[in-house]
């Protein structure tokens, strides 16, 4: 029932042009910036450490941008999940599709850092191919939106995070490309600390593992927030990986990640404990 309800509430908001729904998240994203007072912290933590280099005043004008496209995100969700495909792909600009293509003969782990339109890019892919990516319980009823979009199109598999590896090896193996999303602190027993804007980070070393225990390509998928559309861009498969030193392969990763966040600074998911879990003797950082 609550889903529903909420299925409705989204067709009406679908309705809007997503330009519009940009020009609503600037009050409505600004508020959240001052309502959240626990997440505006953890953003401004990360931020701190991150960026040192930057002045709180300047922090905070990123962070509070980090809210605003955060809710043009949401509400963009009400198109991914009701929009006609039309509409979907002029939504969804596709930039070095031609990087996937050249090597679709071998098993692809898409590397997907979370940036926030990062489930505009899934849609932009699974449109029109072949895929599976894993996901995480999300509370209430966002939890069956967040799958319905996910599902609508080529019957993509979607794993469970608490599934384990064998499903994606098997999906990898089936030359299934799956759609990677390695970066969140999941504790010390399924990390390794690498650099991450200089600071020591629990980071899982998945990336390297899949790859040499499938023979997979890594291409990383960037989507990014613009006005009135999103773009999902595609870079040059990785080449030289995985390299057989995982801690090589997990900064290397790191690294890429930390430039395009410096490309676009206000689009990184900010608001989650990214550096919760700290080497032995360090105190926490939030």
């Amino acid at each position: 029932m609550k889903y529903k309800f909420a299925s409705a509430l989204l067709w009406l908001l679908h309705l809007l042009p997503f330009r519009v729904m940009q020009w609503i998240a600037i009050p409505l994203g600004s508020l959240l910036f001052f309502i959240f007072g626990r997440r505006r912290k953890v953003g401004l933590t990360n931020l701190k450490l991150c960026f040192p280099e930057w002045s709180p005043a300047r922090r905070r004008t990123v962070l509070r941008q980090h809210f605003i496209a955060m809710t043009s995100t949401l509400l963009g969700y009400s198109i991914l999940l009701h929009a006609s495909k039309n509409r979907l792909r002029r939504l969804i600009h596709i930039e070095g599709f031609e990087h996937f293509t050249a090597v679709q003969d071998r098993p692809i782990i898409m590397l997907v850092p979370h940036f926030l339109g990062l489930d505009y890019g899934g849609m932009g892919y699974i449109m029109d191919h072949k895929g599976s990516s894993m996901y995480a319980e999300q509370r209430g009823v966002f939890h069956e939106i967040s799958l319905k979009i996910r599902s609508r199109y080529n019957d993509p598999v979607l794993i469970k995070r608490t599934d384990g590896i064998r499903s994606i090896v098997r999906s990898l193996k089936s030359k299934l490309p799956f759609y990677y999303l390695p970066d969140q602190d999941m504790g010390p027993q399924q990390s390794i600390f690498a650099p991450f804007f200089g600071v020591s980070t629990a980071t899982l070393p998945m990336l390297g593992k899949l790859a040499e225990m499938t023979n997979a390509v890594v291409i990383p998928v960037i989507t990014t927030i613009a006005k009135g559309h999103v773009v999902s861009r595609y870079y040059p498969a990785w080449e030289n990986f995985p390299s057989g030193d995982m801690l090589a392969d997990t900064t290397r990763m790191n690294q890429f990640i930390e430039d395009i966040a410096r490309e676009h600074p206000s689009q990184y998911y900010w608001l989650h404990r990214r550096f919760k879990t700290r080497p032995e003797g360090e105190a926490s950082v939030y």
